[in-house]
């Protein structure tokens, strides 16, 4: 299935040279725009080193300092920003349940940029403005809501804003109203799937068919699961607050090989994520970015702990990131060995009978870690069927993760449900 070019901005398929020219123009005005209005970003530049002049090609980037999480905390809750006070229409936050919040602000041109990137988005998965969309991220600090929000609408779409939660009414909406394109976290994709079960819709009844899903991880096993299941493409959105919200980077409906970074406002590096060491195109490491357009509130080299690796573009100019596979803060160290809840989500998902609602809880026996996987059944079944199951995935951690794990096989509805981002790891370890 071939995109009409109606709808492209001009960037997504100009050459790389004219991709680069924009890129480097970009930079170097975001380097001086941080450098005058960020005593934060003057501090850390004259402590490296290093000025905007020194910026004569992309790669010299790798001479400006990172900047991490722990910079927007210390500087909590106006310290990061590039604009003043009066400049600035719209904050968000995170929920702060690490710490202290991470603060985000938007002027009115960052509000258009960033609907401008979403609406792109939506159409690279496929979406057009006659599509109803139903939303539902939650609404409020958190950037899904009204990101997904903006970006739909300027797109032309109709939209839905139903936010999270309340399940049940969820799919009624969904009935009534009969949307095309749902956008949501796909553990919350789940637990709507659950309940359109349990109220036995015909999803051949519905016209949806385009799930855009993002927030949290998600394995290529659940998007097979998801679309067998539901009948409809399942593709990936990603982003986060501080560098934008949804819409950094988008997987095209037509090829589902990685997410394009729209590299005009944002550009990706990939570093070693213990020497910090920037990392050739096709290595897996942490991935970074640099904002290039925003006003409000940029951020170089931000350390997002998320782990991929860039690739060349597809469908698009610019470059794609291959699915997340983990972030490097979310990384278990279990008796030495570096383990991912995406690589037990990935072997749950390849049992037939087990259902992908799962939790991994972390303790210590004695002196050493001891891993115990939650997961449901798909369906009520006997004790013979649970013991085999959990055997069966018993010995796949073992044989594909290496390390030894409890697994216990619970009913269906047992385990907790989000409205948003899954919990997948209990670490009570320090309990």
């Amino acid at each position: 299935m071939s995109l009409s070019t109606i709808g492209l901005h001009p960037i997504e398929t100009a050459s790389k040279d004219e991709l680069m020219a924009l890129q480097l123009t970009r930079l170097k005005k975001t380097l001086h725009h941080v450098y005058n209005n960020s005593p934060v970003y003057k501090r850390k530049f004259d402590e490296a080193g290093v000025h905007p002049e020194d910026l004569k090609n992309l790669s010299d980037l790798a001479m400006f300092p990172f900047t991490t999480k722990a910079d927007l905390r210390e500087n909590y809750p106006y310290g990061m920003f590039s604009a003043p006070m009066d400049n600035i229409v719209r904050l968000h936050a995170s929920s702060g349940t690490t710490g202290k919040p991470t603060v985000v602000s938007y002027t009115q041109k960052d509000i258009d940029t960033w609907s401008d990137v979403v609406a792109r988005s939506i159409y690279a998965a496929g979406g057009r403005a006659s599509d109803i969309v139903h939303i539902s991220y939650g609404y409020g600090l958190f950037t899904g809501g009204m990101g997904a929000h903006y970006g739909a609408e300027r797109l032309g779409c109709t939209v839905v804003p139903m936010s999270g939660g309340q399940t049940a009414k969820q799919v009624q909406l969904i009935q009534d109203f009969n949307p095309d394109i749902i956008m949501v976290t796909p553990s919350y994709m789940l637990n709507i799937a659950d309940e359109l079960v349990r109220q036995n819709v015909d999803m051949n009844n519905l016209n949806l068919r385009t799930g855009i899903f993002g927030a949290e991880p998600w394995t290529d096993a659940m998007r097979q699961s998801m679309e067998k299941s539901l009948g409809i493409d399942a593709i990936d959105i990603y982003g986060l607050s501080e560098v934008m919200g949804p819409g950094v980077a988008q997987e095209c409906i037509e090829t589902k090989d990685g997410l394009t970074v729209w590299e005009d406002h944002f550009y990706p590096e990939i570093i070693d994520p213990l020497t910090g060491e920037v990392l050739e195109d096709g290595q897996e490491g942490e991935l970074v970015f640099t904002s290039l357009t925003k006003e409000a509130m940029p951020v170089i080299r931000y350390r997002t702990r998320d782990l991929t690796r860039l690739l060349p573009g597809s469908s698009r100019i610019m470059r794609r990131m291959d699915k997340i596979n983990g972030r490097s803060d979310d990384m278990m160290i279990i008796r030495g060995v570096n383990v991912f809840p995406s690589q037990i989500e990935e072997l749950i998902c390849g049992i037939e009978g087990l259902a992908p609602h799962y939790q991994i809880e972390l303790t210590k026996q004695g002196n050493l870690d001891s891993v115990t996987v939650y997961v449901e059944s798909d369906k009520p079944i006997s004790h013979d069927i649970q013991r085999n199951l959990e055997k069966s995935l018993l010995t796949q951690i073992k044989t594909y993760v290496g390390i030894s794990s409890s697994v216990v096989v619970t009913p269906p509805h047992s385990i907790d449900r989000s409205e948003g981002k899954a919990v997948r790891v209990l670490d009570n370890r320090n309990k």
